[in-house]
């Protein structure tokens, strides 16, 4: 799709958007799609497009994911999650509904907000309001988005660790099929565990580097400590991503971002990166802040993520 095709969608569909660059080499801001980002490199949408996702609207009764790259709150599930408030899983309409605002504007870097409250699995509120403070450009030909994700405590009441988690969480989503894969530097065993199904089958060295092969037929995804630096999607001979490790400040701790019961603890393994691939034929490269030790009114919990976005098909001509 390109990016003028997505706009027009996006029109079509009374969803509104913002253009950081053009849309040609650009970043489309999904205003009223949960301020999703949508990069454009030489006219075409490198992220993964759910066309029905974007006419439609998600409900009660189902969540539709449009793809792009979202900023959600961590963990997911655990007894600190927000994704189990009414006892099932659900994304909550705090975040499908809410409502995206530009606070500021240049011809390569853009603010928007929103206002989201978030009820955890404890059933307890908190009102935030969500940043994402982009900049763009073009460095020796790689398209480099540098995106700071904040949320932004706008409660009175004082929180402590008995009582929550909270750190920002990048989602950002490819299409992957046959040739996609993923490549890390070689990780300590401890550096790298399986969240759900276990994937050794579909990981290993290979020619002295990792590689992780995201075209499978059962759904498994891969917490990476901070000793992890970057992670790489080479989608064939289309184009490659490279996303590195968060910078978030010293107070703030990685957390369990996975998705578990909600009568369960968190265990101790934080996660920077994270490596999602689903059998349906997509994958996320996902990347994680850290959670203060408690909430006080005004509190903020940041991380700024680089990704660079390369389109070797376009090079190889």
């Amino acid at each position: 799709m390109s990016g003028t095709d997505l706009i027009d969608l996006l029109n079509r569909s009374c969803r509104r958007s913002h253009l950081i660059g053009s849309a040609d080499n650009g970043i489309i801001a999904a205003l009223d799609l949960e301020g999703r980002l949508f990069t454009v490199i030489n006219g075409k949408v490198i992220n993964r497009v759910v066309p029905s996702a974007i006419i439609n609207r998600s409900n009660k009764d189902v969540f539709l994911n449009p793809g792009g790259d979202a900023l959600w709150p961590a963990p997911e599930g655990t007894c600190f999650g927000y994704e189990y408030s009414t006892g099932r899983w659900r994304v909550p309409p705090a975040i499908t509904g809410a409502v995206w605002e530009v606070i500021s504007s240049s011809s390569d870097s853009t603010v928007i907000r929103a206002e989201i409250d978030l009820v955890n699995n404890l059933q307890v509120g908190i009102p935030c309001e969500f940043e994402r403070h982009i900049k763009t450009g073009f460095s020796d030909g790689i398209f480099v988005q540098e995106v700071t994700e904040l949320i932004r405590y706008t409660g009175t009441k004082h929180l402590d660790k008995r009582q929550f988690l909270l750190a920002p969480w990048s989602l950002c989503q490819f299409d992957s099929g046959h040739g996609c894969k993923v490549i890390i530097d070689k990780p300590a065993p401890d550096d790298i565990w399986d969240m759900y199904s276990p994937s050794l089958s579909m990981r290993g060295l290979s020619d002295d580097q990792y590689v992780v092969n995201t075209k499978t037929d059962f759904r498994f995804q891969l917490g990476l400590a901070k000793n992890v630096g970057w992670i790489m999607y080479l989608k064939g001979a289309e184009f490659c991503v490279t996303r590195y490790s968060g910078k978030i400040s010293g107070n703030l701790k990685h957390v369990d971002i996975s998705d578990i019961p909600p009568d369960r603890m968190p265990s101790s393994r934080g996660v920077s990166l994270s490596i999602y691939c689903d059998p349906s034929g997509f994958m996320e490269m996902e990347a994680c802040g850290g959670s203060p030790e408690k909430l006080e009114p005004g509190t903020q919990t940041g991380v700024s993520i680089i990704t660079e976005y390369l389109d070797t098909k376009t090079l190889s001509h």
